[in-house]
């Protein structure tokens, strides 16, 4: 029998939504229950978790935040047994719109990417779990061939890589996969040797992907509808492109812009979702070479999937529809990747990111 578990929905707040969302899930059969809900913070979108797995912090959407223009992180204690949040402190991200926060995996800096400008930087994790103002900020500069959206620099989504040596942010404005040497003494994010893996012009990276076996990386272009595989050479931080494959079906003819993206925790299987085609894009990875073969589509069963997310265990897939203000649970078959609805979802209004936290944590 799987066990509970608790859910995480960051949202904007510019409808109905309040705030953060906690619900229960189901492990067997991916229900999805309301816990709580912590209300009175702007534009939670993104959240993480700390690893662990008793802090949990928020990207403030917003470009007012403080005396200048920026945006904000706010950082929360959890209990793991109620899902309850309690709020610890917030800081700057330093430049406005921030999109995207992760935690590096020694649980002692928080890395944001701010859409709007274009930059990136750290926030150091305190023992309490509270955020010390930034340690560390970098403005990206550029741009590439779309004029609506490549005018500038657009920083995406920041992680860092499995040996926590080395970070990554995907830049949309400049279509490079911007690469750094993560110093966790003082917090700093120094260039690489090698600073950036070039995309295609007008692809617009948005989110990418570490294989488990550390040896491949998967970026999904919001722009260009696809997902270019590189493998990855952890020792210096480098990255070669390998292939790259389209997430929408042959024929397609609509309009639609990649979002997410998320591999099984097996490692055999690989998922990407597309907002107007509104389905989830599903990909068998050949763990000799990296390269990605088509399975399937699954339809999300709402509109504008901007964020979904697998259960620790590889047993569900959860997917936010941002549009139809729905969270819909999918069981997965980890024989053949595909996806089956498990007939359970959740009504959320405007849900943007989702975290899940076993409860046994």
């Amino acid at each position: 029998m799987a066990e509970d578990m608790l859910v995480y929905v960051g949202t904007y707040t510019t409808a109905e939504s309040e705030g953060i969302y906690v619900y229960s899930l189901d492990g067997d059969t991916g229900a999805l229950e309301p816990v709580t809900r912590f209300a009175g913070i702007d534009n939670p979108s993104y959240v993480t978790l700390h690893p662990k797995g008793n802090y949990l912090y928020a990207i403030n959407e917003v470009t007012d935040f403080g005396e200048g223009e920026a945006g904000g992180v706010t950082a929360f204690a959890l209990d793991p047994e109620t899902g309850e949040l309690n709020m610890l402190n917030e800081q700057s991200s330093e430049g406005p719109g921030p999109c995207y926060i992760s935690v590096d995996q020694t649980g002692k800096f928080a890395l944001v990417a701010n859409y709007v400008g274009g930059s990136v930087c750290v926030l150091p994790i305190r023992e309490d779990g509270s955020l010390a103002p930034a340690s560390d900020f970098v403005q990206h500069s550029g741009s590439s061939v779309n004029p609506r959206r490549q005018a500038g620099p657009h920083a995406h989504s920041i992680q860092p890589d499995p040996t926590n040596h080395y970070a990554f942010a995907a830049d949309l404005g400049l279509d490079r996969l911007m690469a750094y040497k993560l110093d966790l003494d003082e917090g700093k994010l120094e260039p690489n040797d090698e600073p950036w893996a070039e995309l295609e012009p007008g692809v617009g990276p948005r989110h990418f992907a570490f294989h488990p076996s550390g040896e491949y990386v998967y970026v999904i272009t919001e722009l260009g509808n696809t997902i270019v595989s590189f493998s990855y050479d952890g020792t210096r931080g480098a990255l070669d492109e390998i292939q790259t494959v389209s997430t929408l079906p042959e024929g397609f003819e609509g309009t639609s812009y990649c979002a997410d993206i998320h591999i099984l925790p097996n490692g055999r299987f690989l998922y990407g979702s597309n907002r107007g085609h509104d389905s989830i894009a599903i990909f068998a990875i050949d763990e000799e070479t990296g390269k990605l073969t088509y399975v399937d589509h699954e339809s999300t069963q709402g509109e504008m999937p901007r964020n979904f997310c697998i259960d620790p265990s590889g047993n569900l897939l959860l997917a936010a529809n941002g549009n139809t203000d729905n969270i819909v649970s999918f069981h997965i078959d980890k024989d053949t990747g595909r996806l089956t609805p498990t007939g359970h979802q959740a009504s959320v209004s405007k849900p943007v990111c989702l975290q899940i936290l076993p409860r046994s944590v």
